[in-house]
């Protein structure tokens, strides 16, 4: 197999953008706000543009520091922007979803980075920072859907026990429905890639295993420990 991917042109990437800005042609069309997809689409652009230049300089960098520091700036990023959908003081909440997501995400990539692949030194810059987005974004999303159904949740009147339980089960959606697709439904992000850049399917398993395994217990314990650490104070029911 060919071990190498063709770089797509930018006249082709793009055409890739049509995709995108037809669903913004439609929010507006049904008169659904499309200035946030709109924004969002930019913002992407230029993070990824930014990223990609930074990428090559962290990559090739020998230094700890340098690589704890993109984590920090990866964390507090994802704990701001997953709070996005709470209405009632996402600023005081900020600090418990930092908590949940630093603590689940920092033990997950331990686990993947030194048990499972054993990266030499242990900030090898290549392995952690790219498998470090993937969970840090995941554990985010995971602590954004949790947080929203459980402020829908509590307003409606339902008590803590009742609207944890619903939160988590939302939390979980995307992330049990992936695991009932993958392989016949989908071949994800990381395989597809992997594949296309002519990595033997099987090898492209084992680390979509991993993956997998990676992101729906970074999910899942992300979630929980938000859940958990929201708990009003004088509720006394068991957790």
């Amino acid at each position: 197999m060919n071990n190498t991917i063709e770089t797509i042109p930018f006249e082709n990437l793009a055409l890739v953008f049509i995709l995108p800005l037809t669903v913004v042609v439609i929010l507006y069309l049904w008169s659904v706000k499309g200035g946030t997809a709109l924004y969002g689409m930019a913002r992407m652009v230029l993070q990824l543009v930014v990223i990609g230049y930074l990428l090559t300089f962290i990559f090739e960098t020998e230094n700890s520091l340098v690589v704890a520091a993109v984590l920090c700036v990866m964390m507090c990023a994802a704990s701001w922007i997953s709070l996005r959908p709470v209405r009632k003081s996402p600023r005081a909440s900020y600090s418990k979803a930092f908590g949940a997501i630093a603590l689940s995400s920092i033990a997950t990539l331990a686990v993947v980075t030194q048990l499972v692949l054993r990266a030499d030194p242990w900030f090898k810059p290549d392995i952690v920072i790219p498998l470090a987005g993937m969970i840090f974004a995941n554990s985010m999303n995971s602590v954004s859907l949790a947080a929203e159904r459980f402020d829908a949740e509590s307003g409606r009147g339902m008590i803590y026990d009742e609207a944890r339980r619903e939160a988590l089960q939302a939390a979980l959606i995307p992330w049990v429905n992936s695991l009932f697709a993958v392989g016949i439904v989908s071949l994800p992000g990381m395989m597809t890639g992997q594949i296309l850049s002519g990595v033997p399917p099987m090898v492209a398993v084992r680390y979509q295993m991993m993956v997998m395994c990676m992101l729906f217990g970074t999910a899942g314990i992300s979630a929980s420990l938000y859940l958990l650490l929201i708990r009003p104070k004088d509720d006394v029911a068991g957790t």
